[in-house]
């Protein structure tokens, strides 16, 4: 971790959790290590590449503008001054910006494929370009970069590859089919390339959010409430759609970002091939 550094923003939430300074935080041994997050100028990879700065590693903050990259490495550094930060403004759901990105970034150690978009539509109404779109977008951005980089993790005999899927992965949403299918296939393509690199020293697993308070989930919110306040919409949504979950209230990014920091470090060594869910209870499942 980097010595000295302020204490990072509060991460208390509705249950009274105590917010962790600093000094608290564990040493993941990530220092030096470099990180890519593709999507990571705010929601849940910006918080992501928050938690990875605090934790030393050499981070790469990407976003389509060179203004959201720009602000979103502005906000690490006013919390973490020390913090090691490159940027890459580009779209990594294009063949061409990810090829600028790897001649750019030969080599990384933690890849987080966070990139993804949602929205809610009727089945009936989800035209073919929405089915490519989400697809080239969520699935194939993920599994570009993950080409790009895991040969060169298999020859250093060490990485990390990490999918943002979602529980939409195993619950479709019916208000979100072509959202639920995309996450389902970063499972396979998760599984399956951790099963490329068995018996080295690179990992590869999905982390499976679930409802969390992102600025797109609140543009979400707005599309759905019909003017609601948060607050009121919140509790009809866990009532009503996702009754299943034992939080009753949407995640914030940082309860996500906990999750993936860990398993981005050497110490999370021994999981491989997983699905890891972050998911507040959503899915009833015990395993």
């Amino acid at each position: 971790m980097v010595a000295g550094a302020p204490q990072p923003p509060d991460e208390s939430c509705e249950t009274g959790a105590t917010p962790l300074t600093y000094e608290q935080l564990m040493n993941l041994e990530l220092n030096n290590k470099t990180a890519l997050i593709s999507g990571s100028t705010k929601g849940i990879g910006f918080a992501i590449a928050n938690r990875l700065a605090a934790e030393g590693a050499r981070v790469i903050v990407n976003g389509r503008s060179e203004k959201a990259v720009a602000l979103a490495s502005d906000q690490i550094r006013q919390v973490f001054p020390e913090a090691k930060l490159e940027g890459f403004a580009g779209d990594l759901a294009t063949a061409k910006s990810a090829q600028e990105l790897v001649e750019r970034f030969a080599a990384v150690d933690i890849l987080v494929n966070n990139l993804g978009i949602f929205e809610p539509k009727s089945f009936d109404e989800i035209p073919d370009e929405d089915w490519r779109r989400f697809f080239e977008v969520n699935v194939l951005s993920g599994a570009r970069l993950s080409r790009a980089y895991v040969s060169g993790m298999k020859q250093r005999n060490w990485g990390r590859i990490i999918f943002i899927s979602s529980e939409s992965a195993i619950q479709t949403p019916v208000e979100m089919i072509h959202y639920g299918a995309t996450k389902t296939a970063q499972l396979a393509i998760s599984r399956g390339l951790a099963e490329y690199c068995a018996g080295t020293g690179v990992t590869v697993n999905a982390v499976l959010p679930g409802p969390t308070r992102s600025a797109g989930v609140e543009d979400f919110v707005t599309q759905l409430s019909g003017g609601q306040e948060f607050e009121v919409f919140e509790k009809e949504f866990f009532r009503n759609v996702r009754p299943s979950s034992l939080l009753k209230r949407f995640e914030t990014p940082e309860e996500v970002a906990s999750l993936v920091t860990f398993v981005c470090s050497p110490l999370a060594s021994g999981i491989s091939g997983a699905a890891l869910r972050a998911d507040g209870g959503v899915v009833r499942s015990c395993f």
